[in-house]
């Protein structure tokens, strides 16, 4: 519990070191919001597609009352925009970073700057920041699939679905998120995505802490364009913390 305390406590000095620098603030506002418009796009056509999408992921309801074929497409309709949501949760941190590779790497210097971190072993151009944000991000939003969608078809179990799978689903997307936001500072230290989340692993409260406020801040719609910078912030401290164990 400690660790996770300390992981919200990281995620709020985050904050004050971003709002006491403006520039940087806007300097990572500025791919968060091409992404957000990317994003926001595709839940637009997402939404006007539901009833047909509904109706392609259950071909089963085709012979099916009235009533109920309808309750069921509806159901498929809900789950449906419901893993978009996490997905593009997920999606938006590794797409942002993936964007504005340069942008963050300038911001994660600037903070470890400040913290006195020693010299980076891994000087990494914008095209390989790009590959690796994107090869990454894709493999966090594949394997995130594997828990957030048996999570949603368990969300209209009745009462485990409305208590426990809204707790876990926060849990789940929280964890891959802090594992986009500390990508930066492990790059910038020769560190793949493997060594990373074995790291994060073993301070899993702390990156919690971290990863489950900036989750639920980033379903607000919009919000996530100024949250995602302050998160990335947060994200180079709680790196920094990890790192320093290691």
């Amino acid at each position: 519990m400690r660790d996770f305390v300390k992981g919200v406590g990281l995620f709020g000095r985050g904050v004050t070191i971003l709002v006491r620098r403006p520039r940087l603030l806007l300097l990572g506002a500025l791919p968060a919001v091409l992404t957000a418009l990317l994003l926001l796009g595709g839940m637009i056509a997402l939404v006007h597609w539901i009833d047909d999408l509904a109706m392609w992921v259950t071909p089963f309801a085709d012979g099916w009352a009235a009533g109920l074929r309808t309750a069921v497409r509806v159901a498929a309709g809900v789950a449906l925009v419901a893993a978009a949501l996490v997905v593009g949760v997920i999606g938006f941190s590794a797409l942002t970073l993936a964007i504005g590779g340069p942008f963050y790497e300038t911001i994660a210097e600037k903070v470890e700057d400040d913290l006195g971190r020693p010299p980076a072993e891994a000087e990494l151009s914008w095209w390989r920041m790009l590959w690796l944000g994107i090869r990454d991000g894709v493999l966090l939003v594949l394997r995130s699939l594997l828990f957030t969608v048996p999570l949603v078809v368990a969300g209209f179990i009745p009462v485990v679905g409305q208590t426990v799978v809204p707790v876990l689903l926060a849990l789940v997307t929280a964890w891959f998120l802090v594992l986009e936001l500390v990508a930066v500072p492990f790059y910038r230290r020769g560190m793949d995505l493997r060594q990373r989340r074995a790291a994060l692993a073993k301070r899993r409260a702390l990156a919690l802490g971290l990863g489950l406020p900036a989750s639920l801040l980033c379903t607000i719609p919009l919000a996530a364009i100024v949250v995602m910078p302050l998160a990335f912030a947060g994200g180079v401290l709680v790196a920094h913390e990890i790192l320093r164990d290691e």
